[in-house]
């Protein structure tokens, strides 16, 4: 079934009531909004021709029209659409700063984020779906209405029918994105990928997303590239995903479906890969980005829920949730997991905290960790969670800089290392390690890290190991061996002069760990400790009052952090590929959460048995207790690191590392990059 006649029962459901509410905004904008109090009209009348242009964008899909939009008007339209948020954002109701100024402390967070949302559905105007467009027009009529009032209108009642709204549509927001989670008949974005002219950027367009020049010259770079070289790309791309099934014992025959999360602009080599995965037998879903979008106005709305969360629309949901899977029980268990393509070399993003952005309360930060866990849980349970696997790359965008095409080859490189020689100089590595009972950390050249991981102690060293050997399958690049620590015993600081975790930039983070939880921490960001605490809270923490150290690894990529010191970039790598640029140590769940069960096994056939941890282990008792739903990895770059040394419970030593060095006999191949460097 395609997607359009997926769709047009709604379609026509939705058809009348579309029709009339686009009349009554019309009204508004021809009439100025001259109904309501001068002080609000200029909101009200620039929404509404938001609105307007969205919906004439829909006739336009709905009729053919919008596919042979050319380049320029393609352009002009993305300008429409995105210019006051990307290049007016001062000015613009989507910020919260400026909303609050023009429209009070009372209206204008709300009016802010209503302006927010219908931002955010446009894209589903470019693909036909009358549904989100609808109803977000009659809330918009329906808070119009209220301003409309001879008695006037208060926050409160336009707080209500925004709850009521969530509440009343929590079937439509959810059943909406599960199913496009799990049925290949979501195929707007495929169509798109798979036929169009990719020769001709027009097509970029026709997503609906913010389309900025990092999009329009990756397109048109990617298409210099002979089809040879995009097979290559595609092929370590999707070998990653079918590899990770096999080193995992997982059987990829009984699945059918697979996610495909892209940055827009890379559609040549995701056409390609979409050809690779139908031959596994997998059809995709699309999950396509924006590289260019606004951060800064992301960042200012990623707790708008805060205007409307509480206990009771949490169970409203949740119940919804149990609903939907129930009734995709028989499609959710074919999705085999996700393939990501990550993206990397936009401007650095430090946060502005704007006291006008909506930010959670206590009570509403516990409420979203509960909401976040309960909601994985079904999901697992949906997707057969130990079932599944994953695999991510990444690659530069133009924004990184001037030398964009040779970042971009050494990239490619980087992404197709020799694993044989990795494995082999990575199990050297192991070997020493399964030997520790602690493994001691030390920073230099300003970096205070004092920091003791207590390691699985092995009952049969013969066959077991604590360590995995992560060569590039679903984690690419090549290079870093990691485990799951033991909590108690594991302590001391954690502490990077400068990293980049989510695309937000921490100066001088610091981490305190007692018994493996972090039981302290700080940054430098902000003049205001509070502040910097809250930015950790938000960022890192994600509302837990602690988090365990879920994962000590130690990267062995030095041809990756050559790359990076070479082109002074070290700032814009993405975390998959900084990771394997030193040691680190990730927050939250371990790497085998949901998936502790399965035993998985090294190259060299040992089993490895460090899979959990004391929390962890709470999934047979309770598992609400046993995941946070997030995992951060913080890494401390090579010339940081004074020492990785191993301690045996006979108190004897072996250096792994030293004064960045890697100093294992064996693992001589490792310093020669970071030796070039001098």
């Amino acid at each position: 079934m395609s997607y359009e006649q997926l769709f047009q029962d709604v379609n026509e459901e939705m058809k009348e009531r579309l029709e009339l509410v686009m009349e009554r905004i019309a009204e508004i904008v021809s009439e100025q909004g001259e109904t309501v109090r001068e002080d609000y009209r200029d909101f009200f009348v620039t929404t509404a021709k938001y609105l307007l242009l969205e919906n004439k964008i829909l006739e336009q899909a709905l009729s053919g029209e919008l596919s042979r939009m050319t380049e320029a008007q393609g352009e002009e339209l993305n300008h429409l659409l995105y210019d006051d948020i990307q290049q007016r954002y001062d000015s613009s109701y989507a910020n919260p700063t400026y909303a609050v100024a023009k429209l009070g402390e009372e209206y204008g967070k709300l009016l802010s984020m209503l302006y927010t949302r219908i931002h955010s559905i446009n894209w589903r105007a470019f693909e036909g779906n009358r549904q989100f467009l609808c109803i977000y027009a009659e809330l918009f009529v329906e808070i119009y209405n209220c301003f409309e009032a001879a008695e006037g209108t208060s926050g409160k009642e336009i707080s209500d029918i925004v709850y009521s709204f969530m509440h009343d549509y929590s079937e439509v927001f959810v059943e909406d994105q599960r199913a496009r989670m799990i049925f290949p008949e979501y195929d707007y974005e495929t169509k798109l990928v798979m036929e169009s002219d990719l020769s001709n950027t027009a097509y970029l367009y026709r997503y609906g997303y913010c389309i900025g020049e990092d999009e329009v010259k990756i397109s048109r770079y990617l298409n210099t590239f002979s089809d040879e070289e995009i097979q290559s790309m595609a092929d370590t791309y999707t070998e990653g995903f079918r590899i990770g099934f096999i080193t995992t014992g997982k059987d990829i025959s009984i699945k059918s479906v697979l996610q495909v999360n892209y940055p827009i602009g890379f559609e040549r080599m995701v056409r390609v890969a979409i050809q690779n995965f139908e031959k596994m037998g997998l059809a995709p879903t699309m999950y396509p980005y924006s590289i260019s979008l606004n951060k800064q106005y992301n960042y200012d709305h990623k707790e708008d829920r805060g205007l409307w969360l509480d206990k009771a629309l949490v169970e409203r949901e949740l119940e919804v949730e149990r609903s939907v899977w129930a009734k995709f029980k028989e499609q959710a268990p074919k999705l085999a997991g996700p393939a990501v393509i990550e993206n990397f070399g936009s401007k650095p993003f430090a946060p502005e905290q704007k006291p006008e952005r909506v930010r959670y309360t206590d009570k509403q930060q516990e409420l979203q960790v509960y909401a976040t866990s309960e909601g994985s849980q079904l999901i697992n349970k949906a997707i057969h969670g130990e079932e599944r696997s994953f695999t991510i790359i990444s690659y530069p965008v133009p924004s990184i800089g001037e030398q964009f095409e040779e970042i971009f080859a050494e990239t490619v490189k980087i992404n197709t290392l020799d694993y044989v020689l990795y494995r082999d100089m990575q199990q050297k590595i192991i070997d020493v390690l399964d030997t520790a009972d602690r493994v001691h950390i030390l920073g230099c050249n300003g970096n205070k890290t004092d920091l003791y991981v207590k390691i699985w102690e092995l009952e049969n060293p013969e066959k077991e190991t604590a360590f995995e050997n992560c060569v590039a399958d679903v984690n690419i690049p090549v290079g870093e061996v990691f485990t799951s620590p033991v909590l108690k015993g594991t302590q001391g600081k954690l502490h990077v002069t400068q990293v980049y975790l989510n695309e937000l930039n921490f100066l001088n983070l610091e981490l305190d760990f007692e018994d493996g939880r972090i039981a302290r921490y700080n940054c430098t960001n902000f003049a205001s400790e509070e502040e910097n605490r809250k930015y950790i809270e938000d960022n890192v923490l994600y509302h837990h009052k602690t988090l365990p150290m879920g994962e000590f690894a130690i990267g062995t990529n030095t041809t990756a952090y050559r790359m990076a010191r070479v082109y002074d970039i070290a700032d814009k790598l993405p975390i998959l590929i900084a990771e394997k640029t030193g040691p680190h140590f990730a927050v939250g769940d371990t790497c085998y959460t949901y998936d502790e069960d399965n035993m998985t096994y090294n190259p060299d056939g040992k089993a490895i048995v460090a899979r959990e941890n004391e929390i962890s282990r709470l999934r047979t008792e309770d598992m609400s207790k046993a995941y946070f739903n997030c995992h951060t990895d913080i890494t401390i770059p090579y010339d940081e690191l004074g020492r990785i040394e191993v301690i045996r419970k006979d108190g004897s030593t072996q250096d792994i590392i030293v004064n960045g060095r890697f100093v294992l006999p064996g693992t001589e191949p490792l310093n020669e990059p970071l030796d070039a460097l001098e």
